[in-house]
């Protein structure tokens, strides 16, 4: 006998399974087949990678190849000098990051992406041309808001 509040009918699916059927090119593990976000699911930990603002453009930077702290602040301009030690700091709690200190006067530090690091480019490049679509396709589709014009009165 089912009993009517915890077995659903037999031809619906548990609420809390997930059963589309994209295929597995969108979930090829259990890992991804979860019903809510969890910090070992591939799509979580590669979208944490990157996540935090100026983050893509600090690996951006150094997949070119080590660079030293000043290095990083001249092609970053506008990015304070705070903002990039936390940045570099985070890169390096992650994985993504090594750092070498060389000895002398001033002590010269040299950032490097690692393996983990290195594995980024290709989500760096398909992030990049997702974004391009999504404008082409209009500001809505980018899931931002219009930008706000200030109107100046004379």
């Amino acid at each position: 006998m089912r009993h009517a509040v915890s077995e659903p009918p037999d031809d619906e699916s548990h609420p809390t399974e997930t059963h589309a059927d994209h295929g597995q090119e969108l979930t090829p593990t259990a890992r991804g087949r979860t019903s809510r976000p969890e910090p070992d699911c591939p799509v979580e930990v590669a979208l944490a990678a990157v996540s935090g603002r100026w983050t893509t453009l600090v690996l951006r930077e150094l997949m070119g190849g080590p660079l030293g702290f000043s290095e990083l602040r001249e092609r970053l301009p506008e990015l304070s000098a705070k903002v990039l030690s936390q940045r570099l700091r985070e890169l390096r709690e992650r994985g993504l990051l090594s750092v070498e200190r060389r000895r002398g006067f001033p002590v010269r530090t040299r950032y490097t992406l690692t393996g983990g690091g290195r594995a980024l480019r290709p989500l760096l490049i398909e992030l990049y041309a997702t974004g391009e679509a999504l404008l082409t396709a209009g500001p809505s589709a980018a899931g931002r808001p219009q930008a706000r014009t200030r109107s100046t009165e004379a």
